[in-house]
């Protein structure tokens, strides 16, 4: 099972402790990816500063494929966040070398390579995605919870497993998925915070519910689940059992601080 994940990474600041750590939904995803047991490789792009090395280093030391982590000359990308008991909430964001991130024709080939790619909506990567579609790989993007954003419209078409995070299952989040599926991704996905998370394929909705845990630290919770989903995709289970897998991952992130 090879997977390769690229765009935004960042240094998580805590306010409370002044503890930094390495975070951004793709080098999130990979992280847990890698622990299920895939393999991994992240492209992307840190500062030629001392969170740019330790980013390297973290990310390494997790396994993962860093052989097309590039450092450039500049600073790494950095978000500033705040705890209010324990959900996160995010301040000031300097995206750093990030914010002129491409990929290079020998990246794409490289790719090309894996059964899968995962993005996000900051990932400075979704103008590659028809490219992605037409060397027949798996594609995965995670739009957070700008649902109202243009590439939801403009990129659910080359997305096979489209992501989102919104708040409860109403009727509003039930039409979205399914025009979102009706645009072209073959499953929408949201995560529902402590209410779990639905998914629609075009002949169904599924939910799951959330699994029983001390909550210390919410982040990089619905980047996990996207790991798990996604992982038993390419396991072959079924859609039920993504969601139960999603969520186990999930309960286990939130159990301590940082993403991972």
């Amino acid at each position: 099972m090879k997977i390769v994940t690229l765009g935004d990474n960042c240094m998580d600041v805590y306010q409370v402790n002044d503890q930094a750590y390495p975070g951004g939904n793709p080098v999130n995803a990979a992280v847990y990816l890698k622990e299920l047991g895939a393999e991994v490789a992240y492209i992307g792009w840190i500062g030629s500063d001392s969170y740019g090395e330790l980013m390297r280093e973290e990310i390494q030391g997790k396994g993962v494929d860093t052989t097309h982590l590039s450092t450039k000359k500049g600073k790494t990308a950095v978000t500033q966040v705040e705890l209010h008991g324990n959900d996160r909430y995010f301040g000031e964001y300097d995206e750093g070398v990030m914010a002129n991130f491409c990929l290079t024709e020998e990246e794409v080939e490289f790719v090309g390579t894996h059964q899968l790619v995962h993005s996000g909506i900051w990932g400075h990567a979704e103008d590659k995605y028809l490219l992605f579609k037409e060397l027949g790989i798996l594609t995965s993007f995670d739009f957070s919870d700008q649902l109202g954003h243009g590439l939801v419209k403009s990129l659910s078409p080359f997305v096979d497993y489209s992501f989102f995070s919104y708040t409860k299952d109403d009727d509003y989040i039930r039409q979205f998925l399914k025009e979102v599926k009706n645009r072209g991704s073959q499953i929408a996905v949201a995560t529902l915070g402590e209410n779990g998370s639905l998914a629609y394929d075009g002949e169904r909705f599924y939910r799951s519910g959330t699994v029983a845990t001390e909550i210390v630290d919410t982040m990089g919770a619905g980047d996990s689940f996207i790991a798990g989903f996604l992982f038993g995709t390419l396991k072959g289970l079924s859609i039920d059992e993504c969601m139960e897998l999603g969520s186990n991952t999930a309960a286990k992130t939130i159990g301590y601080f940082g993403a991972w």
